[in-house]
């Protein structure tokens, strides 16, 4: 490395350093700056072997200045980091509104209430994410209530209800309280007697079609007059069983000209012939629609703050008619756009999903192509990563896009500095090596920001294994990384003893390798789909779980190892 490029890694460095430091409030981390400068100075990273040692140095001198010292010399540097900074402080600060009121309330107390239905896909990473750090902030309580009464047109999946709390609790999150409305039908039973004997509720016995026709016109059902004791009666027949599907529901008394006319005359309980899956469950055939449900157990469970799509407004209004029957309070509630992830062809839908999988199209919920939270947990997504983006969106009540680009980035702060590299070679192409000097293996570091973990030791043989892709013209020189010069001649690669500067100075290209005959046999499941290729022999002794990077190729999880054969889950570039 010369004197002037010495000189502008220095100022690069420090910038970054500067930046880091502010931003997290402590020391600058030679790993942390390390990614980022490399990234946008692509010319450092012929000298990647010279470039921490100089990190080193700054970082050195600024760990001895405090905070208003080092938000000064940035200022000097770059005043656009210093907007920056504060652009990201502020946003930090504030990309999630505070709850609205929560002096009024003792404890402050949200829910997550899912349907379990399937496990679940990406977009359902935001509630529970939301709702933990809100309850974080107000040192509040998080409770995840099942909303599985309807067994028939979404109907429960058995394994769902701990797959889903896996799930949160792969997103870091811990819920205070866990219920499932399945076990509480004889509660929602008792209101419903409850709001009858008030004269808020009657069974109704027309087809859907023609209480729609009426309720259209703001026209009353002839069911509505009915006497308490007659509603009662019917509504224990309902109970009983002695209806089939479609043939009684029990409707909210609302106003029947509201100008809304989704809200004229609800239905609280309808029939359902279908068997509940859950055996406890099994022998309930009158259940109540989630908007009753919902309701009924927000109050019951103490929920202070709802939070719900903006497409599910018309659910606190309904419900409103019952609160002011039983003169409760409403919970507060904050609306929020839905969804909308890249990166992936298939619907955001658990039906969509479970289709998939059932049609042998998926392997699995945990499938690398799946957009499900197993699918990105299996490929070595940390749960963090993921909700600093969901936080990231706030809480618009439009649609939002989610890039996992985001979580991608998110996630390599967390594992870069940990992950060791190693080579691997896609499909392969053999090149013998020869020469008279040539080196007997290569020795490239297991990170290039520790040098404390020491180097990989890779016998090169007589031959080694590169990608087709890089392999050069003839004549031409290539650098095989860790190990030195060649030049291709007559499809073989001849050993030319030229030092480093044929990189830094003459531009030599840089490529990764592998011996050809002493490797680690490689399957990489990628969302894209499977990838073969062979590994360094000393990725054989990497563990299962581990993450690393394969060079030029991105991080990776390790799934499994068996008889010099390995698995992983590519998790991103």
């Amino acid at each position: 490395m010369d004197d002037e490029l010495r000189e502008r890694v220095k100022g690069e460095a420090e910038k970054h350093a500067l930046f880091n430091a502010l931003k997290h409030d402590s020391d600058p981390d030679v790993g942390a700056i390390m990614g980022p400068l490399m990234g946008e100075n692509p010319e450092f990273r012929p000298h990647g072997d010279e470039v921490p040692g100089v990190v080193g140095q700054v970082v050195g001198k600024i760990g001895g200045l405090d905070r208003e010292a080092r938000r000064e010399r940035l200022a000097e540097l770059d005043p656009e980091l210093v907007d920056e900074l504060d652009a990201e402080n502020e946003a930090d600060e504030h990309t999630l509104p505070d709850l609205p009121n929560v002096e009024e309330y003792d404890t402050v107390r949200l829910r997550a209430a899912p349907n379990p239905n399937g496990p679940w896909h990406l977009g359902h990473a935001r509630m529970p994410s939301v709702i933990g750090t809100y309850t974080e902030r107000y040192d509040g309580e998080f409770v995840v209530r099942f909303d599985d009464t309807d067994p028939e047109t979404k109907r429960p999946d058995l394994s769902a209800y701990d797959a889903i709390l896996e799930d949160i609790d792969y997103l870091g999150f811990e819920p205070d309280e866990v219920y499932r409305a399945s076990d509480r039908v004889e509660t929602y039973y008792d209101h419903a007697r409850e709001l009858i004997e008030m004269g808020g509720a009657y069974t109704c016995d027309l087809p859907a079609q023609e209480f729609s026709a009426l309720k259209k016109e703001g026209t009353p059902s002839p069911n509505r007059d009915k006497d308490p004791e007659t509603v009662l009666e019917e509504f224990e027949a309902m109970i009983d069983g002695d209806y089939e599907s479609g043939e009684m529901v029990l409707r909210v008394k609302t106003d029947i000209e509201h100008k809304n006319p989704a809200l004229r005359d609800w239905v609280a309980f309808r029939m359902i012939d279908t068997p509940h899956p859950r055996e406890e469950a099994a022998d309930y055939r009158c259940w109540p629609m989630l908007d009753f449900q919902s309701g009924i157990d927000d109050h019951l469970t103490g929920i202070t703050h709802i939070i719900r799509g903006i497409d599910l407004q018309d659910s606190a209004k309904r419900q409103q008619f019952v609160y002011d029957y039983f003169d409760w309070e409403y919970p507060e509630v904050l609306h929020w756009g839905h969804v909308q992830l890249d990166a992936y062809d298939i619907k955001l839908s658990t039906s969509t999903i479970k289709e998939l999988i059932d049609d042998g199209e998926l392997d699995g919920w945990d499938d690398p192509r799946a957009p499900t939270l197993q699918s990105v947990r299996r490929r070595g997504i940390r749960g963090e990563a993921i909700v600093e983006s969901m936080i990231g969106l706030g809480m618009s009540t439009s649609d939002v896009d989610l890039a996992m680009s985001s979580i991608y980035a998110n996630n390599r702060e967390l594992v870069d500095d940990e992950s060791n590299r190693y080579f691997l070679v896609r499909g392969g192409q053999r090149v013998p090596v020869v020469g008279e000097d040539k080196p007997a293996a290569g020795h490239p570091p297991l990170h290039p920001n520790h040098e404390d973990r020491g180097d990989r030791e890779i016998p090169v043989g007589d031959a080694v294994l590169v990608e087709a892709d890089d392999l050069p013209s003839e004549g031409e020189r290539i650098w095989l990384k860790g190990y030195g010069c060649v030049r291709y001649v007559d499809e073989e690669f001849v050993a030319t003893g030229d030092d480093i500067s044929a990189v830094r100075e003459e531009g030599v290209e840089v490529i990764h390798w592998v011996p050809a005959d002493d490797t680690v046999a490689v399957t990489m499941r990628t969302p894209d789909g499977d990838v073969t290729g062979h590994a360094e022999p000393a990725f054989g002794d990497t563990a299962v779980d581990e993450i690393v990077q394969f060079e030029r190729i991105g991080f990776v999880r390790v799934d499994r190892h068996a008889d010099n054969e390995a698995v992983v889950y590519y998790t991103h570039p």
